[in-house]
């Protein structure tokens, strides 16, 4: 690949979208080491196609599946599924102690216990404020399936949280 400087356009977007991809990595991936990792790699991937959007719309939607293409890259890698986290490892070893969370705090620890299909809905849902077809087009999948395991997401939250409203 040749090299091409950014132009005002490609650092407008970037900067216009750089924080929803990092929280969506995130809160995926549940670590900030791969969530800059998939931060990069989504830039790099804009930076190298050059896609033509057909609206803000269309924008959003393109960084968020990117996004979320490549997280899923990373739990596929055959390395990844051999590997433990060192945090887990000494949360299951060492006995760190537990430092004390703000509830907001606590329930994003619960959120990310979730599957992975119900972490995806909540946070387009709830963090990135998209529409249930919004979240069916990024996600490729049917409304009525994303209606669903926002409903099944919100039972099962409900059942960690211990409480009778979400």
């Amino acid at each position: 690949m040749s090299r091409k400087s950014l132009c005002a356009d490609d650092l407008e977007m970037i900067g216009k979208y750089s924080d929803l991809v990092y929280r969506m990595a995130y809160s995926l991936v549940k670590n900030r080491y791969d969530a800059d990792d998939i931060h990069q790699e989504v830039f790099i991937r804009y930076l190298r196609k050059r896609p033509e959007f057909e609206n803000p719309a269309h924008e959003k939607a393109w960084f968020l599946r990117v996004t979320v293409n490549l997280c899923k890259n990373l739990w596929k890698a055959a390395w990844r599924q051999k590997t433990i986290g060192l945090t887990d490892y000494a949360a299951e070893n060492v006995g760190l102690p537990e430092e004390p969370e703000s509830e907001s705090d606590q329930i994003i620890a619960i959120v990310k216990k979730l599957p992975q299909k119900y972490r995806i809905v909540i946070h387009l849902f709830y963090y990135e404020e998209l529409s249930i077809d919004e979240i069916a087009k990024v996600l490729r999948m049917k409304p009525s399936t994303v209606r669903t395991q926002l409903t099944r997401a919100r039972a099962r939250l409900k059942i960690l949280l211990g409480r009778d409203e979400v």
